[in-house]
């Protein structure tokens, strides 16, 4: 399979303290990866490594590109690499929570708009258009999320599991070809983290779009991954389809719990 992320011997250092310890990981094209591990295993410093937050001490991250370039991506800002193709959500959830549930979906577009200062103070044609645009692709995101309806409220007036929802429609209005969502059902009840799982395959179904994923819902990590990493303590420790990592006695021991043997 086409990788579309690729990580190679990827270390963290803090200090005197190891944080991630040589990870390679690949995900290919349209597929759904998890990465698991007990909380400190490394998953989101691994995250914040991939997405430019933090400058890995060692190793490589590689994006694909459309036209099966290898982009090398050690050093560019979290901006770049999210016009490169890459979009996250994250753990704590990131809204702007003063503005409406349409302007932050919108935000996302800036990565995808050319008009400049002088384009926004003259109101051009162009620039009238391509704001158009990018209300029109926000609110197909809404319906993709089911918040059409609440398009005009604010985002800090949403239920919990909205605002999940709402961190992915913007991640997705950056037109990725790789998503990383860091604990997307953390908060959930049941019938919320069943919806998430459905639009979550959805998004792979219909946009072609690869995902990795952290997650604690081990239900949910079971039913939509293809392949599994499991961390702990920094590195990883096995990988595999969700059968293999179900039975495999040291993701049991280090993660899972000796009674799911």
């Amino acid at each position: 399979m086409n990788p579309v992320l690729e990580v190679v011997d990827l270390s963290q250092n803090f200090g005197g303290l190891r944080a991630l310890n040589e990870l390679s990981l690949s995900v290919g094209k349209g597929e759904i990866v998890a990465l698991i591990g007990p909380n400190g295993a490394g998953k989101t410093t691994f995250f914040n490594c991939v997405t430019g937050i933090y400058t890995p001490t060692e190793g490589q991250v590689f994006l694909h590109g459309a036209k099966g370039e290898k982009l090398l991506l050690n050093g560019r800002k979290p901006h770049v690499i999210t016009s490169l193709g890459m979009a996250r959500t994250f753990q704590n959830i990131r809204l702007f929570n003063e503005m409406t549930v349409l302007e932050n979906v919108m935000i996302g577009r800036n990565c995808r708009t050319r008009a400049g200062i002088l384009g926004a103070i003259l109101r051009d044609a162009k620039t009238r258009a391509e704001e158009q645009e990018s209300i029109d692709v926000s609110y197909s995101l809404l319906e993709l999320v089911k918040l059409q309806d609440f398009w005009n409220e604010t985002a800090n007036n949403l239920p919990y599991g909205a605002q999940r929802r709402l961190e992915i429609a913007r991640a997705l209005a950056t037109e990725p070809r790789m998503l990383l969502l860091d604990e997307p059902a953390a908060g959930m009840n049941p019938q919320e983290t069943n919806e998430l799982k459905d639009l979550v395959f959805y998004i792979r179904d219909n946009s072609q779009i690869s995902i990795l994923l952290i997650e604690h819902d081990m239900g949910m990590v079971m039913a939509l991954s293809d392949r599994i990493y499991v961390m702990e303590y920094g590195s990883c420790i096995a990988t595999g389809t969700p059968a293999e990592i179900r039975s495999n006695p040291r993701v049991i021991k280090a993660y899972l719990g000796e009674g799911d043997a």
